[in-house]
């Protein structure tokens, strides 16, 4: 393990931002985002987790996928695939356990999806651990874990002198090249405070539930608001558009977009006929959760869920995941 002073994990900030696309957090009106940076300056060092995950940099909420010009009876095209490296700096471990989540999907099923690889392997992951669990987390249960570096390529730890430099990948050593480090002085902060555990039912339960009354009880209270899906590190569902950005002088210009969906959204599964084979909230929350402990490992591996704990403190009706684990565990 290596060791760095904070004066020196600023400098090597302020140089990688001005070689590549440096994403860190940051404080945006009081709510720690992650966001572009030009200089350590903008970067928290002593934060909370964001309060959104950092797939947008991998997975965009909105992004063009081509774009199509039409003169006449000429049709040109143009594959948009933006060549520049990014490195996501504080990456929580629990977000980079997101991105393997959704690796399983699409990277390692043929073929992968040709525009979140393109990022992906552009894409270093320097993560900070936490010093403690926060509202809602429960990612211990998930098998991750505050000091979890297995899906990072760095990991860094705060120490009461500096930084702990742990590199995990050969993309981590290479991103360290020119940082400054000494002997280690002291020990890494150790993690203050961890949550009860939550039970974690295998996917065969999961789908004997399937009729269970627990759907309608926690179900009565969603909105359908989707933002449960929004701020969470594994969900993937999107849908394509085209849409029209200029006619001029006999030539049409069109993007063809990908933006993230929702499950939860009222008009996800609704067909050309009009029929919806989830018309009601308690449907759409019951395919929710299936997916993430039941369908998805499944037919991917992995879980759906990496206990981050956002969709909890996010809900604004109170629905807790945690709460609905609990309850199909018990029955």
């Amino acid at each position: 393990m290596r060791f760095t002073t904070l004066d020196r994990l600023k400098a090597w900030l302020d140089r990688l931002a001005q070689e590549v696309d440096l994403v860190a957090p940051c404080d945006v009106d009081g709510h720690v985002l992650y966001r572009p940076v030009s200089s350590s300056e903008e970067v928290l060092l002593d934060y909370e987790r964001p309060e959104l995950p950092a797939k947008d940099y991998l997975f965009p909420a909105t992004e063009v996928l081509l774009r199509i010009e039409q003169r006449g009876k000429d049709v040109a095209l143009e594959e948009v695939l933006p060549d520049r490296r990014q490195v996501l700096f504080g990456i929580r471990p629990c977000d980079a356990h997101g991105l393997a989540a959704i690796d399983a999907l699409f990277l390692h099923q043929a073929p992968p999806d040709r525009y979140y690889q393109h990022h992906r392997e552009r894409t270093t992951l320097v993560g900070m651990a936490c010093i403690r669990m926060w509202e809602g987390c429960f990612c211990t249960s998930m098998g991750g874990g505050p000091t979890d570096a297995t899906y990072l390529d760095v990991l860094i730890r705060p120490g009461p002198e500096g930084f702990f430099l742990q590199p995990v990948t050969p993309r981590g050593v290479a991103v360290l090249e020119g940082l400054e480090v000494t002997e280690p002085k002291g020990e890494p902060l150790p993690v203050e405070e961890y949550n009860p555990p939550v039970p974690v039912t295998p996917t065969a339960k999961w789908r004997a539930m399937f009729e269970g009354n627990i759907w309608m009880r926690h179900g009565e209270r969603c909105l359908s608001c989707r933002i449960c899906t929004y701020v969470c590190p594994t969900c993937r569902c999107f849908d394509v558009a085209d849409r029209v950005v200029d006619i001029r002088s006999g030539v049409t210009r069109i993007e063809r977009i990908r933006a993230w969906d929702a499950c939860t959204s009222p008009n996800y599964r609704r067909v050309a006929g009009g029929h919806n084979p989830r018309p009601t909230n308690w449907e759409r929350l019951r395919n929710r959760f299936l997916c993430k402990f039941c369908y998805y490992p499944e037919d991917f591996g992995p879980l759906g869920c990496v206990g981050c704990g956002r969709c909890i403190v996010s809900c604004p009706v109170d629905i807790d995941i945690t709460e609905v684990m609990r309850d199909v565990a018990q029955k």
